[in-house]
């Protein structure tokens, strides 16, 4: 008589979400596109700096950053560097209200996934994070 395995009747654990991290100083952005990621089905947590950022648990678990650039204190493309320098391997889509074509094309240049021009629509992030996290 063959012995068949035991199917197991605990439920299989899903992989909990990829963390997004916003690092915004506009209260407006930090407020609205956490609850975005969330229904994008991330995980999500804001941050008013990059120091504050930097300070936090979340930076060995964000797998992706949605970054301004322009910010007080440090600016975003200084975070990049930051995180390179601490060996953080983290994909950084970059937001700005006051950018051009040529900026975006520096920062891609030095590792960005994309540079969003504010207002950013839902569609636009949605295909960025995409390209920075894709799922399968």
């Amino acid at each position: 008589m063959t012995k068949r395995p035991m199917k197991s009747s605990r439920p299989r654990a899903l992989p909990a979400p990829a963390l997004v991290s916003v690092v915004d100083d506009d209260e407006s952005v930090r407020e609205s596109l956490p609850d975005l990621l969330r229904e994008f089905g991330f995980a999500a947590q804001a941050f008013a700096s990059a120091d504050e950022f930097l300070m936090s648990e979340c930076v060995s678990a964000t797998r992706c950053l949605i970054l301004d650039i322009a910010m007080p204190g440090m600016s975003g493309p200084e975070l990049q560097h930051e995180l390179t320098v601490r060996g953080h391997a983290i994909r950084i889509i970059f937001i700005t209200a006051r950018g051009n074509g040529v900026l975006r094309g520096q920062l891609i240049a030095r590792g960005a996934v994309d540079c969003l021009f504010k207002p950013i629509s839902a569609q636009e992030l949605k295909a960025a994070l995409d390209t920075a996290l894709p799922r399968s």
